[in-house]
């Protein structure tokens, strides 16, 4: 018999959860919340809707800003004086995957000391963390309810990932309602986002049935509104679906992992200052032709899910068009189908890869790949 774990924080879901967050730092204790966020979270107006809460609870709160896309260590450093300097007790992180990747960072580092990256790798962290609480505003990292934090080390151009179930957050906020203030480039790129993290932890060689019913869900909901969240900032059935997508898809890769399209992901996130979820959406298709040998019958579920009809065909033939679905998917959102698109360069391939065969999502990827299969991804990808 085989022995199966799933951790998962306190998740809060629905239209109006947001309001929970002062109520929910009270109940685990806090006196003093620092809340993480970044100016595209300001601008929406979500930063002002936590102060909000808090106030309404009489919890004390400090606010730290200066999150960009592919947070870097500079960043954590920086949270972590204002941390400090104001005596929090806890941490709210309100925004996208860079933003609740930056509070976790800080939550490690204030009770753990030393630097962020002193943690890479998995199971690194020793000191519990401070109480954690993440708001999820663009359905696309899963960061909420996830053991990852992905932060770039400057010095060595590498995104680290530290994997730690004391990174999983004590409460879990996804308010859909939040996702009508995004612009149609991020929601097509956040939503490739999560697809990716749910086929991959699906055919993860670390996937369990636990993790399984989740992933399929979420591929299923991706590939049924991902359209039309894409196409209308207020279809709200379209927006309640992508959050339970992104939701889903966190859950399953926080406990299955991830694989090979993450690992080059981050390989060139730690470069270059793109989007996670554009390059994703390039690699994806390229990294699921790779794997497809090593689990035909769960691209076969896959197709399956995305309203391929399966019966009476050959499983292995069928099993491809999955591929094709998801490069459908992709060029009808208006994603970049080509890293040359996005203004990379071949000559970075030899440095990329490299980086990319020592992440550690490549572990769980379900075909074993050397450093030459992971230079032709990069060239196929171009």
């Amino acid at each position: 018999m085989h022995i199966n774990k799933f951790i998962t924080p306190e998740i809060i879901f629905g239209k109006g959860a947001i309001d929970q967050v002062g109520d929910s730092c009270l109940r685990l204790g806090a006196k003093k919340v620092l809340i993480v966020s970044d100016p595209g979270v300001i601008e929406a107006g979500w930063l002002e809707k936590a102060i909000e809460g808090c106030k309404q609870v009489g919890l004390a709160y400090s606010t730290y800003d200066e999150v960009t896309t592919n947070p870097k260590d500079f960043e954590v450093e920086k949270g972590c004086h204002v941390y400090k300097e104001n005596e929090c007790d806890a941490v709210i992180g309100i925004g996208g995957g860079s933003v609740m990747d930056v509070a976790k960072a800080i939550a490690i580092v204030v009770t753990n000391g030393g630097r962020i990256s002193d943690y890479e790798g998995v199971d690194q962290i020793k000191v519990p963390l401070p109480p954690l609480v993440m708001v999820a505003t663009t359905a696309g990292s899963g960061s909420e309810v996830s053991q990852f934090s992905v932060i770039v080390d400057c010095e060595r151009k590498k995104k680290m990932t530290i994997i730690s179930k004391s990174l999983v957050p004590d409460i879990a906020i996804v308010d859909p309602f939040t996702l009508v203030t995004k612009d149609r480039y991020l929601t097509a790129s956040t939503g490739m986002d999560v697809l990716t993290h749910a086929i991959e932890s699906f055919v993860s060689i670390a996937a369990t049935p636990l993790t399984d019913v989740q992933a399929k869900n979420s591929i299923k909901l991706v590939c049924e509104f991902l359209r039309p969240s894409v196409a209308s900032k207020t279809n709200e059935e379209a927006k309640a679906a992508m959050a339970m997508a992104s939701l889903q898809a966190g859950l399953a890769f926080s406990n299955a992992i991830l694989g090979a399209a993450h690992a080059l992901s981050h390989a060139i996130g730690g470069r270059f200052e793109l989007s996670h979820g554009e390059v994703n959406a390039i690699l994806l298709p390229h990294v699921m032709e790779f794997n497809y040998i090593a689990a035909p019958q769960k691209f076969l579920k896959i197709a399956e899910l995305m309203g391929v009809d399966v019966r009476g065909s050959s499983g292995y033939e069928v099993g491809k068009q999955a591929i094709d679905k998801v490069r459908a998917l992709s060029k009808d959102v208006g994603a970049p189908q080509r890293l040359s698109e996005v203004g990379l360069k071949e000559d970075s391939i030899l440095e990329m890869s490299q980086a990319a065969l020592d992440d550690a999502c490549m572990i769980t990827n379900p075909r074993d790949i050397s450093i030459e299969d992971v230079k032709e991804l990069f060239r196929k990808a171009f």
